[in-house]
């Protein structure tokens, strides 16, 4: 076998394609492969103004290179004469070659091997290794994204999740939305207003999807996305989710023990007793716990109602949950710490959304690996 046809084999490169001439440069640690079509050759090319498919001989070439899959340790190039045709109204349209890749200058093969890398590693390392520039990788993954995105349906979608995230507090903030039960992400835009979730819908509709179809939706207790939900998901019914109402009363609890902490000396280096659930405490933090219980502090009675809270969502059924909901809620309101009474207020505020839960069982969870 010669080694051409060897090569040809292995790169996937069949008839009216072949390969003339290798070339492997030592010194520069690099091979190249030349590559062209056997004439007479005929390629059948789709007409986009008439829908017909024209079969149309080389009109004449260009010449172009892609980057290969690497030959060991050394880097590959495709060299090709790529024909054009000329087609019956007169238009030229360049042959797009078996091997090209959707980035230019890449062949398929060594964008599956970028993308698989980049699945495992960060881009500027996958960069480093393959001596390409990020640029170039991230103009590519954004290409694969956008292709995985156009092809995809969304006409089954029924439940979905929302929420925002910023790289630095308070700037650039984009908002998330996924598909809560195949839990993957379905769409990102700027912003964390209202108008999110009219980008949303407007990509829901152009990917097949309804908003009709919406039936349930899972966010924080922003007013924008509430907002939002309201006027663009008739149909749908918010769930407040549970891990945002839980940060917010951890928040109050930690406010009321910093504000103790400044008359109570043992409350000094106990943060993290009162932040972490009680089945996740240290050895010494369980300590710690017990010997702050014996005392009588505002901080471990806002420490209780937060795990009386927490217990409420082991309710059985909707009647029991929103039982236990309306005793938590007269204890906090009446519980003469501040913060914890605020949290009761702002849990009155939105009820439903939080006695949907029962109904729904859905939260933001996935995002939280997603939105730092």
């Amino acid at each position: 076998m010669q080694i051409e046809t060897l090569f040809s084999t292995a790169i996937g490169i069949t008839s009216p394609w072949k390969i003339t001439t290798l070339n492997f440069d030592s010194a520069k640690k690099q091979l190249d492969i030349k590559v062209t079509f056997e004439r007479g050759s005929s390629f059948a090319v789709k007409n986009e103004k008439s829908g017909e498919t024209e079969l149309c001989k080389a009109y004449d070439t260009v010449e172009k290179t892609w980057r290969h899959l690497n030959f060991f340790e050394h880097e590959c190039y495709l060299h090709a004469r790529i024909p054009r045709v000329k087609l019956k109204d007169g238009a030229m349209k360049t042959i797009t070659p078996p091997w090209n890749g959707l980035s230019k200058g890449f062949s398929q093969l060594f964008e599956a091997l970028i993308l698989q890398m980049a699945k495992n590693m960060p881009v500027h390392q996958v960069g480093k290794l393959l001596k390409i520039s990020d640029h170039k990788i991230w103009d590519m993954l954004e290409q694969y994204v956008y292709k995985a995105l156009n092809l995809q349906s969304l006409e089954d979608i029924t439940a979905i999740g929302t929420d925002e995230t910023s790289l630095k507090k308070g700037h650039n903030y984009i908002s998330l939305f996924v598909d809560l039960v195949a839990k993957k992400t379905l769409f990102v835009t700027e912003g964390k207003d209202h108008n999110t979730v009219t980008d949303f819908v407007e990509f829901l509709t152009e990917q097949g999807g309804k908003a009709d179809n919406i039936q349930d939706v899972s966010c924080d207790m922003s007013p924008a996305f509430i907002k939002g939900v309201q006027e663009q998901l008739p149909n749908a019914q918010i769930t407040f989710d549970k891990f945002h109402i839980l940060k917010i009363i951890n928040e109050a609890v930690d406010q009321v023990r910093r504000e103790e902490a400044k008359t109570e000396p043992l409350l000094k280096k106990a943060r993290y007793v009162f932040l972490k659930n009680e089945q996740n405490l240290t050895k010494k933090q369980q300590d710690k716990k017990e010997s702050l219980s014996k005392l009588n502090l505002k901080s471990m009675r806002a420490l209780h109602l937060r795990e009386n809270f927490q217990a409420i969502y082991a309710a059985e059924t909707l009647d029991e949950f929103e039982s236990l909901l309306n005793k938590w809620y007269f204890w906090a309101s009446h519980c003469r710490l501040e913060p914890m009474k605020k949290v009761a207020k702002t849990i009155k505020n939105h009820w439903d959304g939080i006695l949907r839960w029962k109904e729904s069982q859905i939260n933001n969870g996935i995002l939280e690996g997603l939105c730092p």
